[in-house]
């Protein structure tokens, strides 16, 4: 298991107090710093079963630079968006739990993590 992580990030602090508290074994990924290529972004979001406008903090300032909000959100539209994720990757949501089973979750609520633990 795997989670991509903020630091500065309350869900993701809770979300790590949580996996520590159930004794799970994960690495972290501190996102920001360990930047996810392209085809990294494409393989979490096929786990996540989501598309990267899914994942997408649309409300940070570099997403209202980029008009974001007015992207097209289809398949043509999708390549633009990994690599808009990519290039600002504090635009991508979190955290991000890659579970055993093969599956992700964006890990905001303590269901979600909870979810992750039992994959």
């Amino acid at each position: 298991m795997e989670i991509w992580i903020n630091p500065a990030c309350s869900k993701c602090r809770s979300a790590i107090d949580l996996l520590d508290g159930e004794g799970a074994t994960y690495t972290v990924r501190r996102y920001l710093e360990d930047v996810p290529e392209p085809d990294e972004i494409r393989a979490v979001l096929a786990r996540l079963g989501l598309e990267p406008w899914d994942i997408t903090r649309t409300q940070e300032a570099v997403a209202k630079e980029l008009g974001m909000k007015d992207w097209p959100r289809d398949e043509a539209s999708r390549d633009r968006w990994v690599e808009a994720l990519a290039a600002h990757p504090k635009l991508i949501q979190r955290p991000i739990i890659t579970a055993d089973d093969g599956t992700a979750v964006v890990a905001r609520s303590e269901e979600a993590v909870r979810d992750a633990l039992s994959r």
